[in-house]
């Protein structure tokens, strides 16, 4: 029988959630699977894996072939490289020793990886909420001139009279 490690849909229309199965090649996407190995999450930022390591790795030694979405999924999560280890182990190129440390430093610099996606996801996030709330304070005070302006009485000029008028009244009363 050929197996499968594909994607079975679950969630609303929009809102897709993913479980990883083993299934059998045959089996419609959403149907009869054999094994559940985790869950993908794409509606988060960075999307969020869980997968059971040790079975994906046992069904990969057995046989099983990804999807190309599976396959990225265990890439991600390093199951495709620890296979890889596990042949170099098999053809005698290093020891398991060494397979481990590789392994180790490879999950080290992944984990980093994403903690710094993550860090600047959150900070990105912040400077656009400080960005929009400077912008909002800006069109606040703009509207609170325009309304000052426009509900002050216009101050009114005093009246300046005619100087031609002034001496000729001025003439009068000194004669």
């Amino acid at each position: 029988m050929a197996t499968k490690i594909r994607l079975q849909r679950f969630g609303k229309k929009g809102k897709p959630f993913y479980h990883v199965v083993v299934a059998d090649s045959r089996a419609p996407r959403d149907g009869k699977f054999i094994e559940r190995l985790g869950s993908y999450n794409p509606n988060t930022n960075p999307a969020t894996i869980e997968l059971n390591f040790d079975k994906a790795l046992d069904w990969l030694n057995k046989g099983a072939q990804p999807t190309d979405t599976a396959r990225a999924i265990l890439s991600y999560k390093g199951v495709l490289y620890k296979k890889h280890l596990q042949g170099g182990i098999k053809k005698g190129a290093f020891d398991e020793a060494a397979a481990d440390v590789k392994f180790e430093e490879w999950l080290k610099s992944k984990e980093a990886k994403i903690e710094g996606k993550k860090e600047n996801l959150a900070t990105s996030s912040e400077e656009r909420k400080k960005a929009a709330l400077a912008a909002e304070a800006k069109i606040k005070e703009e509207r609170a001139a325009a309304i000052a302006a426009k509900n002050t009485p216009p101050a009114e000029e005093p009246v300046a009279e005619p100087e031609g008028e002034e001496t000729a009244a001025e003439g009068e009363e000194n004669a």
